[in-house]
């Protein structure tokens, strides 16, 4: 990790869960953290533990998504949009613009997409609805995007780093209500163990990209 000591990271949906464990950690390794988020007042309680942007983009963490239950037979088309338009267009326009940034300052930046095994196989859940597509959406992005920066020879990395269920407020209330019990049955895992692994991810040597991470419980039934 020495090499991005005093670089700059950007994090989408970092006010809490996953974005927030992500930027502590890379705070933690001496990064300069850039954190967006929707909720001010949350992102707020983070302000003093980051620094303010420093120079290029070296990192982009396209943590930030959102989700609604209900069913394909009679959802809410304002729903499903507002999905589409947070999980795949704005991680679609934060990957452009660092890109963008990155060549613009001749960085050997890294992009990690943070997916989801929902993006790679669809549990018989009732009420995922459009959720899993979107993370469909993002394996391809990624995968598109490493075919388009190797044509370009860009030295830019991308991984797809996909969790399984992770303890956030993201989860739905039921399950939420059995946090215990899935931990006891080594069926939940938490924002830091995900952080973890994107700290792993960029600590590969500049020749050596993880394509792909899955990071899952073991008890995981999915």
């Amino acid at each position: 990790m020495d090499r991005w000591v005093e670089k700059v990271a950007v994090v989408t949906g970092a006010s809490s869960g996953i974005g927030a464990a992500i930027a502590e950690k890379l705070v933690e390794n001496g990064l300069h953290v850039v954190a967006l988020a929707r909720r001010k007042d949350k992102l707020d309680q983070l302000a003093k533990k980051f620094v303010g942007k420093k120079g290029p983009v070296h990192i982009l963490i396209n943590n930030a998504g959102t989700g609604s239950t209900g069913y394909l037979t009679d959802g809410e088309s304002e729903l499903w949009n507002k999905t589409v338009q947070l999980n795949v267009i704005g991680l679609s326009i934060a990957t452009r613009e660092a890109v963008k940034d990155m060549k613009a300052n001749n960085v050997d930046g890294h992009i990690i997409h943070i997916n989801s095994i929902l993006g790679h196989q669809i549990p018989s859940i009732p009420g995922l609805n459009i959720y899993p597509a979107t993370k469909y959406a993002v394996t391809a992005l990624a995968e598109t995007l490493r075919l388009e920066l190797n044509s370009l020879k860009l030295k830019i990395k991308i991984t797809s780093l996909s969790p399984g269920l992770v303890d956030t407020e993201f989860i739905p209330p039921e399950i939420r209500q059995m946090r215990k019990k899935l931990y006891e049955e080594n069926q939940i895992i938490e924002p830091e163990n995900i952080a973890d692994g994107v700290i792993y991810v960029l600590s590969t040597p500049p020749h050596v990209q993880i394509q792909e991470l899955m990071i899952r419980p073991l008890r995981d039934h999915v």
